[in-house]
């Protein structure tokens, strides 16, 4: 009963986070109230997402909306980022972390009302004086920590005026490749409850295929209104976090 759970909670969860980012927000509190240890909730959620995220980024490049001669570039990137968040966060406090996720939130937030995010944007993804540290910053949250990373990819690609369905393929690309060196890292440290993972995982590839043809369907205006509702849960969930 428990692995069926878990299976649905994945899929729930990845179905929410591509279209939206925040997939965390089931994830999380709902593996935590089933007794599974913090670090093992979030090693099976990094590989999960890591993988996941991969398939939602082919099946977005096999109905050609992207090119992976357009997105290649984004994997050094993002990669390096993540790699580098890692470092860093092994110097930072926890609460430090949950200030910076916050902030980093609230701003996205807020600029999402002063610029123009636009996913109906016929724009082609270019390694930009914009798009490069936006990704590179983005990966290094990733790594560092990570709540919301999904959801502050898509304010980035709507600010460049990148379709939505684009946004995604972009996105669970960064995604992928931010996350790999975390998912690594959990392996290494022996934090994995392997038949939990690989649940989740199937839980997850499901739900990214399910996001992926809602996404389609979905009004690049409707897109903007539940960002910033996953926004402000995301903000509040930290906020609460941080004084457990």
């Amino acid at each position: 009963m428990d692995y069926i759970l878990i299976f649905f909670i994945g899929m729930a969860a990845m179905t929410l986070g591509t279209l939206a980012g925040g997939g965390g927000l089931i994830t999380v509190p709902a593996m935590l109230l089933m007794g599974i240890p913090i670090h093992s909730v979030l090693g099976a959620g990094k590989i999960s997402t890591t993988v996941s995220s991969f398939s939602t980024f082919i099946t977005v490049l096999l109905k050609k909306q992207v090119t992976f001669k357009e997105s290649f570039w984004i994997i050094p990137i993002s990669l390096f980022g993540g790699f580098t968040g890692g470092f860093i966060a092994t110097r930072l406090t926890e609460n430090t972390m949950y200030i910076i996720a916050v902030i980093l939130l609230i701003v996205a937030f807020l600029t999402s009302f002063l610029s123009k995010v636009d996913f109906s944007g016929e724009e082609s993804l270019r390694p930009t004086k914009v798009a490069i540290p936006g990704l590179l910053g983005i990966g290094m949250y990733d790594g560092m920590f990570g709540p919301g990373q999904g959801t502050l990819l898509l304010y980035l690609f709507g600010h460049l005026r990148i379709a939505y369905i684009r946004a995604i393929g972009f996105g669970r690309l960064a995604t992928f490749s931010s996350g790999f060196g975390a998912a690594i890292s959990y392996i290494a440290m022996g934090k994995i409850i392997w038949p939990i993972a690989f649940v989740l995982m199937a839980g997850s590839l499901s739900g990214a295929q399910i996001g992926v043809r809602l996404a389609e369907r979905l009004n690049p205006d409707h897109v903007k209104i539940l960002l910033r509702i996953i926004t402000i849960a995301l903000i509040i969930q930290l906020i609460v976090n941080s004084f457990l």
